[in-house]
């Protein structure tokens, strides 16, 4: 395939995606484009980054090219086309796509998800779209409030299919199917596939065509992947000391959490290294206004949550820091999708705790790639700590060291701490025994002066294992003021 105009696409869509810097289709573009054309419902996977929007954008809107006019009443520009993504920011990239792909036809397109004022949103869809991209969530919300009609529509697309599954939004999108006509044109596009997602096609699509470009959860070749064995307490120090003797300058951090992510970026900012946080609690114009400052390069290091993880195309992103492994092998993929785009190189790195070494080996299964591991001395563990990080196989070949050889054969000099501790330990009893005599003051109750000489040597001798005239041992009890001493029976 030489160009897009092989591929039967409209004069007005091949000057659109001309201007965009598009010149050869990618190969999950070949194969999606001409089946949507022909009217086939799809269900297509495909690496991230390799262009599964312009996969079934372009041939959707030429579908919808017939319907397209310049009239003003808002009854000629029904929703015709419905996409639905799992989070805003994919919305609003999948939306500026296909804006731009649309520009030379009288088509429509708008936005709708949660997080902002639905007055902006209303007002759009009553001007009338033909094409609209939308949150599960926010989309019955709109439908709730009678703001939304969507018995016209004739493409129902879900992209993403994959996190819309992990993040709940299943019950949603059956809602909405149920909503939509019977006879409907069905694309299902994702980054990755499970069973699961074989099983949720099963229920809109109809007998529709496989397309896959590469093996399941596969990651981008011009990819590199990077694992370094780190103490979990010294990763802050580690990664502002790579972001700034690396002079990285554009680098997207992942964290587990919202907190985690806040706190990252402070520390880092008090490093000396400029960074802002995105998560699901910051407000949709503080999330803008922090991805914009990224892509323009006023912010050095990006810190987000896998809120983050879709929808974020940015251009020629270099690198990619795992802060924290993510509990799904999947969500890595996703992560480090967001470099390596349309085959630009990047780079992925992953911070790897002796505590994550299981997360790791189900990354490694799942992409089918052992990651070479980067030793870097001075952060927080010995070589036999490192070793639990590292590979079973093939460890002596992916050993890279600055400022020494821990994991050469040479025997490793006992630390001072080590070398000086003693072998046995002293065991709890005499930790707990003092070597300063018990003051008899402490054990009795307060007494009159003339009768305190007689309980001190009373004490006095309980201490020195004597026993009271009655011939039994005395034996201290509980008391409000302190300990009082009777005699057994």
């Amino acid at each position: 395939m030489s160009g897009f105009a092989e591929l039967n696409l409209r004069p007005e869509l091949l000057r659109a995606i001309e201007e965009q810097g598009y010149t050869e289709p990618t190969p999950i573009q070949v194969q999606a484009i001409p089946l949507v054309l022909a009217g086939r419902d799809v269900l297509g996977g495909a690496q991230t980054g390799t262009g599964k929007t312009a996969g079934f954008g372009l041939p959707l809107l030429q579908r919808l090219l017939p319907h397209a006019n310049t009239s003003a009443s808002p009854a000629r520009h029904p929703v015709r086309a419905l996409i639905l993504t799992p989070t805003r920011e994919l919305a609003a990239q999948v939306e500026e796509s296909l804006r731009s792909y649309a520009k030379y036809t009288n088509l429509r397109t708008t936005v709708i998800f949660g997080g902002m004022n639905m007055d902006p949103q209303t007002e759009a869809l009553r001007r009338g779209v033909e094409v609209l991209v939308a949150t599960p969530g926010r989309l019955l919300d709109h439908v709730q409030q009678k703001t939304l009609n969507l018995s016209q529509v004739e493409v129902l697309v879900l992209d993403e299919a994959d996190r819309m599954l992990d993040m709940g939004f299943i019950p949603d999108v059956t809602r909405i199917i149920k909503l939509l006509p019977a006879k409907r044109q069905g694309l299902l596009f994702s980054a990755t596939f499970s069973d699961e997602i074989r099983k949720l096609s099963d229920t809109f699509l109809n007998n529709p065509v496989m397309v896959q470009v590469a093996r399941r959860n596969a990651t981008a070749d011009s990819v590199k992947h990077v694992a370094i064995p780190v103490a979990r307490e010294k990763k802050r120090e580690l990664l502002s000391y790579l972001v700034q003797t690396r002079e990285l300058k554009q680098v997207l951090v992942f964290t587990a959490t919202k907190l985690g992510a806040n706190r990252l970026a402070y520390q880092l900012n008090g490093d000396g290294v400029h960074a802002t946080a995105i998560h699901g609690d910051k407000s949709q114009p503080e999330r803008l206004v922090a991805l914009n400052e990224f892509k323009e390069g006023k912010v050095r290091v990006l810190v987000a949550t896998d809120v983050a993880a879709r929808g974020l195309d940015i251009e020629d992103l270099p690198h990619v820091i795992n802060f924290d492994l993510p509990n799904s092998p999947e969500d890595y993929v996703h992560r480090i999708g967001r470099t390596g785009r349309a085959g630009a190189t990047g780079e992925a790195i992953s911070l790897v705790s002796p505590e994550e070494q299981e997360k790791l080996e189900a990354i490694e299964k799942t992409i089918r790639l052992t990651i070479p591991r980067e030793i870097i001395t001075g952060y927080g563990m010995d070589s036999r700590e490192v070793s639990s990080v590292l590979p079973h196989a093939g460890r002596a070949d992916s050993r890279r060291e600055r400022g020494g050889d821990a994991l050469s054969g040479s025997r490793r000099e006992p630390r001072p701490r080590d070398r000086d501790r003693p072998r046995n330990p002293p065991s709890q009893a005499s930790r707990r025994t003092s070597s300063v005599p018990i003051d008899p003051i402490f054990l009795e109750p307060y007494r009159a002066e003339t009768t305190r000489s007689t309980s001190a040597a009373a004490s006095s001798g309980a201490n020195s294992g004597s026993k009271p005239a009655g011939g039994k041992p005395a034996v201290q009890i509980a008391a409000l003021l302190g300990g009082m001493r009777f005699k057994t029976k």
